[in-house]
């Protein structure tokens, strides 16, 4: 008995050193969800093509605004040898930047704060108040970003022309809102329905009034939905064209949508320094990003009921 007892038991070690003896042989299990040494090697190819095709227009546009010469687009290759910052020199001291700069910022801003504004109390009372007519409101919204820019133009310079609105930002920033309000009160408007109706209840409990409820705990609860729209409305108002160019008559209240125009005649084009003004229009617009960028995620208002 004590033999055959030793011998089983020198069999057991026997058998498991021969198990690890070759742990590779086992094969490794994969996770639920986790990708195979392929899938992510093809999902971080394809995800540095897309980046690099998105930089391209913004680094080939850098490039191009180096150039000292206007012609210098026709042969790229020769601009790294001669390559100068003498572009952005001559935007800033010789052209009307800085106007265009001032009125820019003037009527994106404007545009932005009075088109949240009005755009934020009516997406909320269609979201809360049961008032008659408040889904024909939200048609007829909808509706008005059917008619065409052009169609629109003549009536209104008319109208803005007796009210003497001409070449004035109040004038434009009026005009910008009409665009602005009606797609970011359907924005809004679709955001506040996500929050809870006990937040309001809770502040009609507390005393406060609809609009005190609506300043005091919806816009908080609100802030990525604004930031939405407060971006949409600046990059609306901040690249806008058709009405700059024509209800803005003198040169110093240009934009830079239409200061950038100047750069290009029937007779001469100055592709040099439209890309240097390019290059330097960007910077606001990426400040403003920079700005509102931490409040475009969702789900703040998680929590914010119990239960």
């Amino acid at each position: 008995m004590s033999t055959t007892t030793t011998s089983s038991a020198s069999r057991v070690p026997a058998q498991r050193s021969g198990t690890e003896a070759a742990p590779g042989k086992t094969p490794r299990v994969r996770r639920r969800g986790e990708r195979s040494p392929l899938a992510k090697v093809l999902t971080h190819g394809i995800l540095a093509v897309a980046s690099l095709i998105a930089l391209f227009p913004v680094v080939w546009l850098v490039y191009l605004s180096l150039g000292p010469d206007k012609d210098d687009y026709l042969h790229p290759g020769n601009i790294l040898s001669k390559a100068t910052l003498d572009n952005y020199g001559d935007v800033l001291e010789h052209t009307q930047f800085f106007y265009w700069a001032a009125s820019t910022l003037i009527v994106a801003l404007g545009t932005t704060l009075v088109g949240v504004l009005f755009a934020a109390t009516t997406g909320y009372a269609v979201s809360r108040m049961r008032f008659p007519g408040y889904r024909t409101l939200m048609w007829v919204l909808l509706l008005t970003q059917a008619f065409p820019i052009a169609v629109l133009i003549v009536p209104i310079y008319e109208i803005f022309s007796e009210l003497g609105l001409i070449d004035t930002y109040q004038g434009l920033i009026l005009i910008n809102c009409t665009t602005i309000v009606p797609y970011c009160t359907w924005l809004l408007k679709g955001y506040f329905d996500t929050i809870p109706g006990e937040i309001d209840e809770a502040g009609r409990i507390d005393g406060l009034s609809p609009f005190g409820t609506f300043w005091r705990l919806i816009l908080p609860l609100a802030k990525p939905g604004i930031a939405v729209a407060a971006f949409y409305a600046f990059i609306t108002a901040f690249a806008e064209v058709a009405f700059a160019n024509t209800f803005l008559l003198s040169d110093t209240k240009y934009t830079f949508a239409i200061g950038l125009s100047s750069f290009v005649s029937e007779h001469d084009a100055q592709w040099n320094l439209m890309a240097a003004t390019a290059v330097l229009i960007a910077i606001p617009v990426t400040a403003f990003f920079y700005l509102v960028q931490k409040h475009l995620v969702t789900g703040l208002t998680a929590g914010g009921t119990k239960g």
